[in-house]
């Protein structure tokens, strides 16, 4: 039996925790006797996505850290702790190996980690680093990367980068588009236009898709909507398809994603790095909206990884609602009417996807830092 001991790092948001979660799969698959534990946020949808994988997990109180000085001393204070409870954990653990994933938790745990002088790695799938990957960066042994543009911005780390793409759940590997048909109850004559807004929902692309749901409606025989609101959303959204003729599914979220996303003629998404690699792995043509308001827009280059290769394409998310929705109407009233571009950037989207990132990490993570 192994006695290696695996920590991800990290959390407050599923852009971070799929990823890691698709490494710890692909680790006890090499190795059924390795130890993974998640020290992750205290928000909630790090517990209810651990919480159905299987994989033991630790809220750290760390609330994040601000230097106003009304909240600095909290700040300190939820590092302090945090840094604490992941210190005891790994210093009882044997051959221990740390894994930030992105996220203001990771910070007590790899500076624990690199206090007791244990490996730190980085896990990094935006193509530009947030700031927690970039301040573990200096500790970091190795950063495995999405793409090969995010290289430049650790140039000043002294950390081996590795390209290899987003580490994807096991699930992407053996898509089953039928089994959510089934579960959803969807009607299998018709094509599916899939609305998400990420893990947690987007009132930006719920409120323009209900401000088209009327035009919609004259694609009734031939398209049905799955939309996906988010919890605090959805019971709002759904009173808006009260009187739409167009067959429609409303939810707050939908676990089988990649089962979902393949069976999607057409998808319209935020872009985040996740988000643009399950697309290309199921085969889903999108239309993205990038996140607005990140300074560095990374969600706009990440889409344009998308576009690039003919797979997607890419609508601002305005400030102004109305302008925002005319936009988005003018490319999915083109797109749901032309059936050869959509299986184009269908196949466009499988000629860029990338399945292996996970299993390459996990390889490395076993095979380089045996301790």
């Amino acid at each position: 039996m192994s006695d290696r001991s695996f920590f991800f790092a990290g959390g407050g948001t599923g852009g971070h925790i799929y990823p890691a979660i698709a490494v710890a799969e692909r680790l006890i698959e090499l190795d059924p006797g390795a130890k993974v534990r998640f020290l992750c946020s205290g928000r909630e949808i790090d517990s209810r996505i651990l919480g159905q994988s299987g994989f033991d997990y630790t809220p750290l109180p760390m609330t994040g850290f601000s230097f106003r000085p009304n909240r600095l001393a909290d700040s300190f204070g939820s590092f302090v702790k945090s840094y604490r409870i992941a210190r005891a954990a790994i210093a009882e653990s044997e051959n221990a190996v740390v894994i930030g994933i992105g996220g203001f938790a990771s910070g007590p745990t790899c500076s624990a980690a690199h206090k007791l002088s244990v490996p730190i790695v980085v896990l990094n799938v935006d193509i530009i680093p947030g700031r927690a990957n970039r301040i573990i960066a200096r500790w970091a042994d190795e950063i495995f990367v999405q793409f090969e543009d995010t290289r430049r911005h650790f140039a000043k780390s002294n950390a081996k980068i590795s390209v290899v793409g987003c580490p994807l759940r096991q699930a992407f590997d053996d898509i089953k588009p039928a089994n959510a048909l089934k579960h959803l109850g969807l009607e299998k004559g018709k094509k599916i236009l899939l609305i998400t807004g990420a893990s947690s929902g987007s009132a930006n692309i719920n409120d323009a898709i209900c401000r088209l749901l009327q035009k919609l409606d004259r694609f009734a025989d031939r398209w049905q909507i799955v939309h996906l609101a988010g919890l605090r959303h959805c019971d709002e959204i759904h009173s808006k398809y009260a009187a739409v003729k167009i067959s429609h599914k409303v939810l707050t979220y939908y676990d089988d994603m990649p089962g979902l996303l393949a069976a999607a003629h057409l998808v319209v998404g935020r872009s985040g790095a996740v988000s643009v690699a399950e697309y290309a792995a199921a085969g889903a043509p999108s239309i993205c909206l990038p996140y607005p308001y990140h300074k560095d827009r990374h969600q706009y280059l990440n889409a344009g990884k998308l576009v690039e290769a003919g797979a997607a394409v890419i609508v601002e998310d305005l400030p102004d609602p109305a302008e925002r929705t005319e936009r988005l109407w003018h490319e999915l009233e083109g797109l749901m009417s032309d059936e050869k571009r959509l299986m184009e950037m269908a196949e466009n989207c499988l000629e860029i996807a990338n399945t292996q990132a996970a299993a390459t990490i996990a390889r490395s993570l076993l095979e380089d830092y045996k301790t």
